[in-house]
């Protein structure tokens, strides 16, 4: 199908859908690429935990750190729906920094990421992606952050509330009293700056290839797929991702590698204007938009 014909069906039915959404798929044997609005920038939630664990792995690389130095943990003592692993344990633990990246990657723990924070901090995460040639991706606060929303100070019957003040309180300019949601506060990225670091780690790059090698293993352990995922696994491919969320904004980035050779980067940033905290068919809605960009870059 022509560009001038698939991209504003895909605006319409984003639009229709209640979202709004940064999206970019780029074959990587080629460049070749297709999107919608790739450079509008969101808050990146988890997505922060790609430099993060890229940044933490070249320093163990570069012997600045050890990767199975145990490091002591703080319970997160998490009672609401959502964090997982070291987040929600009630006692200390011991766990070593290797360990710590595939609880962050895998399902996403906020405290395994901010004891790699501490480590490494967001200044120096963001100072690192640049020094690899990735511009647009900027480490700005502690994921924990992302667990202390307005959605937290509800009963869950009026969650709903938190996601109003979330669509209807941002200005022209993606500010926000929630500070999660402001770009000019929360860590942030668009779909071309993610899209650019997944071939950062999948291509030759400036990035160290055993450390690209590494992130690209996390990546593939990701547990949590229900967005994309559906839409681009199968037994002839094999999908490597992280997604994000924080109140209204749902994303996930990742690459798609293909039997016959195909390699796609694939960026989905979305946020709802819906003002419920499930929402299964916008992801649904996000994944048919990712693959439908995506199967025109490969007939």
């Amino acid at each position: 199908m022509n560009p001038e014909t698939l991209l504003p069906r895909l605006r319409a039915e984003l639009d229709d859908g209640g979202l709004r959404g940064s999206f970019l798929v780029r074959d990587l044997r080629t460049g070749t690429e297709i999107g919608i609005d790739p450079e509008l920038e969101f808050p990146s939630a988890s997505l922060v935990k790609i430099p993060l664990a890229t940044a933490t792995l070249e320093r163990i690389h570069r012997g600045e750190l050890d990767g199975s130095a145990p490091i002591d943990v703080q319970p997160g003592r998490a009672t609401m729906p959502g964090p997982t692993g070291l987040t929600r344990f009630r006692h200390p633990a011991r766990v070593a920094v290797d360990d710590l990246l595939y609880l962050t990657m895998a399902i996403s723990d906020e405290t395994a990421a901010d004891t790699l924070f501490a480590l490494t901090p967001p200044a120096e995460v963001t100072r690192m992606t640049r020094a690899w040639g990735v511009s647009g991706i900027t480490a700005r606060h502690p994921v924990a952050e992302l667990s202390d929303t307005p959605a937290e100070r509800f009963d869950p019957a009026d969650v709903h509330l938190a996601h109003a003040l979330a669509i209807n309180a941002g200005t022209a300019g993606q500010g926000h009293p929630v500070p999660q949601l402001d770009i000019t506060r929360a860590s942030s990225g668009s779909a071309r700056a993610f899209v650019d670091l997944l071939e950062a780690l999948w291509k030759p790059s400036k990035v160290d290839e055993e450390v690209a090698a590494r992130v690209r293993e996390l990546m593939g352990l990701n547990l949590l797929r229900q967005r994309l995922s559906p839409d681009f696994v199968s037994d002839a491919t094999k999908w490597s991702s992280k997604t994000g969320t924080v109140l209204n904004m749902r994303h996930e980035v990742g690459v798609v590698e293909h039997a016959d050779g195909g390699i796609f980067a694939i960026a989905a940033l979305t946020a709802s204007r819906v003002p419920a905290a499930i929402q299964p068919e916008a992801e649904v809605l996000m994944a048919r938009v990712a693959r439908e960009l995506r199967d025109h870059l490969r007939v």
